[in-house]
């Protein structure tokens, strides 16, 4: 069990390793060779007895020219002595296993992000020994995958979007696109991503929207018929529970938020048979001051 958003942070990349060579080129943008083989190591930097030092994740990553090692610290706020441990981690890291090591932070915090993300120099100014320049992962690097369709093109990736912003005021458009797209996985990636993703939500009431979209994922998996229908890719029966899911996660959103939903909105919302206008509802759904502000701009 996954009791903290600094546990489900790094061990999403545990679930699916190839999601942080994705994330290298998707959200930091930085070149990675293309990887053959992922191995999670054991995470324990201690030397000495009895000074204990921990990673979160280690991972050994092969590629066709040579190995590397991730690793990858979550950080929930500023801590000046990780300046000091960071480089001890990869010098040490280094030694032991002779592979380049990269350090990755990250968090669901922009400020912790820029601090993280200064170089840490040690030795004279302008006559540095050591330089290390940690990669961070966060809400001004991950993107916001708040439809279907980006999310079941890559479900780990959802799954860190909503993970990184699950503080944030967005948090609730990604929460109902992702579950629709954990109906693409198998039922155990579903129920871990599910875990993670709790795991990270800051408000309360957004936990338990998550829930109750966990609850019906359950009864997805286990219901027999539509676990035909799920293997069968019924286009049909796809497209109505589209349909269907985002305008209730329209609707959602508002309630969310504590805005009034008069009868004329529901009845318009759940009537709509346009996904791409159900999309837009629920984009402006995240800012909207009254429910009738959905339709702003739509016309009559």
């Amino acid at each position: 069990m996954v009791g903290s958003s600094h546990e489900a942070l790094h061990r999403v990349f545990q679930k699916d390793p190839a999601l942080l060579t994705r994330a290298f080129q998707k959200v930091l943008r930085v070149p990675f060779p293309e990887p053959r083989d992922f191995a999670v190591l054991n995470a324990d930097v201690t030397e000495i007895e009895p000074v204990e030092r921990r990673v979160d994740t280690l991972m050994r990553v092969e590629t066709d020219d040579e190995a590397y090692l991730l690793v990858v610290e979550a950080q929930g706020k500023k801590d000046e002595r990780k300046r000091g441990s960071w480089p001890y981690y990869l010098a040490y890291l280094y030694e032991k296993y002779r592979c380049e090591p990269v350090l990755v932070v990250i968090t669901q915090n922009s400020t912790t992000a820029r601090w993280a993300a200064q170089p840490i120099r040690r030795g004279l100014p302008g006559w540095e020994w050591l330089t290390v320049r940690p990669l961070v992962i966060g809400p001004d690097n991950v993107p916001v995958i708040a439809s279907e369709r980006d999310a079941e093109k890559d479900v780990p990736l959802a799954v860190l979007s909503a993970m990184t912003h699950g503080r944030g005021a967005q948090a609730a458009a990604i929460l109902e696109p992702l579950a629709f797209a954990l109906r693409t996985v198998d039922g155990e990636s579903a129920a871990v991503f599910g875990q993670l993703v709790e795991s990270c939500l800051a408000d309360s009431r957004a936990k338990e929207i998550w829930r109750d979209l966990m609850s019906e994922i359950r009864y997805f998996f286990n219901n027999p018929v539509a676990e035909k229908v799920r293997e069968e890719g019924r286009v049909e029966g796809r497209e109505e529970g589209r349909l269907e899911d985002r305008a209730e996660m329209t609707l959602r959103i508002l309630e969310w938020r504590a805005i009034p939903v008069p009868d004329a909105v529901r009845e318009r919302v759940l009537g709509c048979s346009d996904l791409d206008q159900l999309e837009v509802w629920a984009h402006r759904a995240v800012t909207a001051e009254r429910a009738e502000d959905l339709f702003a701009g739509d016309g009559a």
